[in-house]
């Protein structure tokens, strides 16, 4: 599985550590994550965005791993957030998490997400090769 990331129009390099788009040459699994929000397994929600943010990363590359795949397998990111302020304390988290890889990006601000308590949630898309390393089965 071969992608192509083309940075052609260069809108991307002015607002963020994102590509302006990425192409999936070959096929591959796909996977599809739902928003993911900052909650832990055992229920409990950080009360901080940044603690949120961290843990909503924390929740998309563990399922990323239980599909044998990692951060350069991210194609698409989108990340909701609630509170504008908020915006300026997220790129250090997502950088943290997703080191210089580059996938497409979209971070909306929202009203409200689907608890008033939630105050971020990430959907990401990722694709690998069908011989990629071992899924974790549950």
């Amino acid at each position: 599985m071969t992608t192509n990331i083309i940075h052609d129009i260069g809108i991307a390099s002015q607002i963020g550590k994102y590509s302006d788009a990425v192409e999936v040459a070959e096929p591959g699994r796909l996977l599809f994550l739902s928003g993911t929000p900052g909650l832990t397994d055992d229920g409990h929600l950080p009360a901080s965005f940044e603690e949120q943010a961290d843990q909503a990363w924390k929740n998309v590359f563990a399922l990323l791993e239980r599909a044998g795949m990692g951060p350069q397998h991210l194609v698409k990111v989108s990340q909701y957030v609630t509170r504008a302020e908020d915006i300026v304390r997220y790129p250090p988290i997502r950088s943290k998490w997703l080191g210089e890889h580059r996938p497409a990006s979209m971070l909306s601000i929202t009203p409200g997400l689907v608890r008033p308590e939630f105050l971020i949630e990430i959907e990401v898309i990722a694709t690998a090769p069908h011989e990629a390393t071992k899924r974790a089965t549950t």
